[in-house]
């Protein structure tokens, strides 16, 4: 098994400098994944733990759907400012500012742990002990991402050569949607380190299963630009260079008629502590 991903702490930390374009240009999550971990984690009045919460792109349908206490942790203040606001409307919903691993359950053990695109930047040593000693004998886990395929091949070789240009790789639009399979946790980005391949040599989780949910969509160029300012990868950039980068993708998306059709793939892991 591949050794897992060390994880870029400068990308890590950049998200809060777009705050506002994440939550506004970021994809939410379907209302079927929500129900699919409800429904493995079977609560009951055991409270539920989220950690990398963002602005609440997954928050606010979990918290929605919850009646039990729901507490999340999220490292950058200025994302938990914004996070603070959209779940406003849920009293049982508590905000930790703090990174993960630093974050301290006390006597609580919760019935739910879950983390929507963020498993990834938390510390790889230490991430499965934090997530078991937080959890209720029975607890669950539920770790999943929303990558995306573009359907125009034509598009997306246009795209691929503004990324070749500017030496950008793993961008969002790098994939073909005819290029994942059937597999949750078959796409590039995670291939070799989709959680169960940790969690079948781990004696403390049981239960595995992995679930895809698929959706076709479009972005007109402007909320694809956004949504690119909210990708690390794109944050991270000298501002000369990104702009430089957004106007040629904004050109390619422009002739091929101002749309972007893409395949996204809501991929979920659910494991159950023994």
């Amino acid at each position: 098994m591949p050794s897992p991903q060390p994880v870029d702490m400068a990308r890590s930390r950049v998200f809060g400098g777009v705050a506002e374009t994440y939550d506004a240009a970021r994809a939410g999550y379907p209302d079927a994944l929500v129900s699919a971990v409800l429904g493995y984690a079977a609560l009951g009045d055991r409270p539920a733990l989220e950690a990398g919460a963002g602005t609440g792109k997954a928050t606010v349908p979990f918290a929605a759907a919850l009646t039990t206490p729901l507490t999340c942790v999220e490292p950058d203040a200025r994302m938990a400012e914004v996070l603070r606001r959209n779940t406003s409307p849920y009293p049982h919903v508590t905000i930790d500012v703090s990174p993960f691993e630093d974050f301290r359950p006390g006597d609580t053990r919760y019935g739910l742990f879950f983390s929507a695109t963020a498993w990834h930047w938390f510390d790889p040593d230490r991430r499965w002990d934090l997530v078991h000693d937080a959890l209720a004998p029975g607890g669950a886990v539920a770790l999943f991402w929303n990558p995306v395929g573009v359907r125009d091949p034509g598009l997306h070789a246009a795209l691929a050569e503004v990324d070749r240009r500017h030496g950008l790789t793993g961008t969002p639009h790098a994939e073909l949607a005819s290029s994942y399979g059937d597999t949750p946790g078959q796409w590039p980005g995670m291939l070799g380190h989709w959680p169960a391949l940790d969690c079948e040599h781990d004696a403390r989780f049981t239960d595995l299963r992995s679930l895809r949910f698929r959706e076709d969509t479009d972005y007109d160029t402007a909320h694809y630009l956004d949504y690119l300012s909210s990708i690390s990868r794109y944050a991270t950039l000298p501002p000369h260079h990104r702009t430089q980068v957004l106007a040629d993708t904004a050109a390619a998306l422009t002739a091929h008629g101002g749309r972007l059709p893409v395949t996204r793939h809501h991929d979920l892991f659910l494991a159950r502590r023994t």
